[in-house]
């Protein structure tokens, strides 16, 4: 049975967010199909929104002035440590947490010569900049454990000036974790994070 046209649409573009298959995605259209007219519209002028959003110019971050709420913060932009982060999520993850009060910086992503992410991509060069000019002393790298994320790591330490100081966040075993259920990897990282009692 062929639906109309404007539904097969609308599937097709619910289905091309991430996890979101034809089935899910038919669904929430079949959802919306239930509103009235006045929901459709706020929707649709919600999502038309996203064309608004900035970005901040310091960290990468949404917002809707020039400087996000981070960068913008009178306490924080006195602040002399940088975490670098892949995405805003992440970025979101660690402010959730409520255990960091410095700056942040959000690459984009991670160097993947095989995808064609090099340094330029990622902007690295515009970061090294920022470190300078604002006299950054610490980088926090929370940067995935994977190959790329290893190799970016790797990248920054050797691009950032000598006298800044990069830590890279642990890794290892999870709160309530148990040692026979995880991954090699996992435990290689957590042995190789270990820290004096």
């Amino acid at each position: 049975m062929e639906l109309p046209s404007g539904l097969n649409n609308l599937v097709d573009q619910f289905s091309k967010i991430p996890g979101v298959g034809q089935k899910t995605a038919l669904r929430q259209v079949l959802f919306l199909t239930k509103w009235n007219s006045n929901e459709i519209e706020d929707f649709a002028k919600a999502l038309q929104g996203l064309n608004e959003i900035l970005k901040c110019e310091k960290c990468g971050m949404f917002s809707d002035e020039k400087l996000c709420s981070v960068c913008s913060n009178s306490g924080r932009m006195e602040s002399e440590i940088v975490c670098v982060v892949e995405s805003v999520s992440d970025l979101l993850a660690i402010e959730r947490s409520g255990q960091f009060d410095g700056k942040y910086h959000i690459l984009g992503g991670v160097l993947n010569p095989l995808l064609g992410i090099g340094p330029e991509e990622l902007d690295i060069d515009g970061f090294v900049k920022r470190v300078l000019d604002e006299s950054i002393k610490t980088i926090i790298l929370a940067v995935n454990p994977s190959v790329e994320g290893d190799a970016t790591c790797s990248y920054l330490r050797q691009v950032l000036p000598d006298d800044v100081v990069v830590d890279r966040i642990g890794f290892g075993i999870p709160m309530g974790g148990s040692l026979e259920h995880l991954d090699a990897m996992t435990i290689t990282k957590a042995l190789e994070n270990r820290k004096k009692l």
